[in-house]
């Protein structure tokens, strides 16, 4: 059993650079783990450190149960493959395969009857004889892994494997490695920035930001259910529509959220609705998928339709419905970025809040709506809401379209960029 632990692993640059900020994961043995998050946000440092290539600043790792700090990568029971692929050069594809073979001193007739099944496992068979030179991109990918795979290794790991491919190959070459690791049972840390790649591969997934774990969970939960307003925007694809929403509690009718001149209401039924009671007279942050609004007669949103964009399979709508949007960036803008669980952001926001909030309920101040406030950054953005269509369906650009808002998919976050109601793992 090769089960990976990091117990609070911290990496600090003797520049003094906090790249990994007290990670805490278990992946457990057979699992296909992917690491996601944008550029410098920590995930390959992290791979790297459970490779042995980066020193663990502080905390503790485990593999298999063996504590596994001060181990050199070769005690580590483990493999690796590049964004480059890193193959020899001057040894066709078999000798690059048989590398791990020839090192530990396996030349047995097995152990080469093991590449040729993997080779043709990969779809590389008929290229034993080539050279890396003579070989295309995903090629040489299929090379790297089966190098990597030969000498069966407790834990695979993945940094990029894939980002220097064309889309068509990305797409061949990532059902190729789902089936293949699955095939094998063996325990996989893959790291990417790409959404699509992660939420298509992983059994689970992990996102970061800034060297903060922002949330863990299969790719549905994660994507239903973020637990940050950084994982719900970086996991949207169009961009969810942030829009801020002033909060009141009606004792009739539930928590009422203003949208602009709209009102959308929870009902005290709802279980959002007393996590946001201590927000009245306050403002949140409401996550709207672009899938969760559709034109209706009825709906709640009225908006003119400035731009429509052809994706193949739906049409893009966007239209200027006079919401007030939030900079999905905005509760990080000072470079602290919340894990999702603990207390209060170290900056303080909201707490403006909470002291109004107390002085009305000792009487010292008047009960009295929440003043307009100009919206954190991304001024540069319109302030469209973007909706999906199924086909044009007679809409256009510059008509008037109302929307819907499936209220049950309603997200809602406070200042500090964490989510207000409960995540329901």
């Amino acid at each position: 059993m090769t089960e990976v632990v990091l117990d609070a692993v911290n990496k600090v640059y003797p520049d003094g650079f906090h790249a990994v900020r007290d990670v805490s994961l278990r992946i457990p043995d057979g699992e296909l783990f992917v690491l996601l998050g944008p550029s410098g946000c920590g995930k390959s440092t992290l791979l790297r450190m459970v490779a042995g290539l980066e020193e663990i600043t502080a905390g503790d790792l485990y593999l298999g149960g063996r504590f596994a700090n001060h181990l050199a990568p070769r005690e580590r029971d483990l493999a690796m493959v590049f964004q480059n692929g890193a193959l020899y050069p001057h040894r066709d594809v078999r000798r690059n395969i048989a590398f791990p073979l020839e090192i530990s001193g396996d030349d047995s007739a097995a152990a080469h009857e093991r590449i040729v099944e993997l080779s043709r496992a990969l779809g590389i068979e008929e290229t034993l004889h080539r050279l890396p030179s003579t070989l295309s991109g995903g090629q040489r990918q299929r090379v790297a892994m089966g190098r990597a795979l030969i000498r069966e290794p407790g834990i695979f790991l993945m940094d990029e494997p894939l980002s220097n491919l064309d889309a068509g190959l990305r797409t061949e070459l990532r059902m190729e490695i789902s089936a293949l690791v699955r095939s094998l049972g063996v325990t996989t840390l893959y790291v990417t920035h790409d959404q699509t790649e992660a939420l298509t591969l992983a059994d689970r997934v992990a996102i970061m930001r800034q060297g903060v774990l922002q949330d863990v969970g299969t790719p549905q939960q994660v994507y239903d259910d973020p637990a940050t307003m950084f994982v719900a925007a970086f996991l949207s694809a169009p961009p969810i529509n942030l829009v801020r929403a002033s909060v009141w509690a009606d004792q009739g009718e539930g928590i009422v959220l203003g949208l602009g001149n709209n009102r959308l209401v929870l009902p005290w039924t709802d279980p959002r609705s007393s996590a946001l009671v201590s927000r009245h007279g306050t403002y949140v942050t409401a996550g709207i998928r672009a899938d969760a609004l559709r034109p209706a007669a009825d709906g709640l949103l009225a908006g003119r339709v400035r731009a429509l964009e052809f994706h193949g399979s739906e049409w893009l709508a966007y239209a200027e419905a006079g919401l007030p949007h939030v900079d999905a960036e905005a509760p990080y803008e000072n470079n602290e970025a919340p894990s999702p669980a603990g207390g209060r952001a170290a900056n303080g926001h909201g707490d403006g809040g909470m002291l109004r909030r107390i002085l009305r309920t000792a009487g010292l101040v008047a009960d009295e709506a929440p003043a307009e406030r100009i919206s954190h950054g991304g001024t540069h953005r319109r302030s469209d809401v973007v909706f999906r269509l199924g086909s044009r369906s007679g809409v256009s650009a510059g008509d008037t379209v109302r929307l819907a808002v499936d209220t049950d998919r309603v997200l809602l976050f406070g200042d500090d960029g964490r989510r207000l109601d409960p995540v329901r793992r």
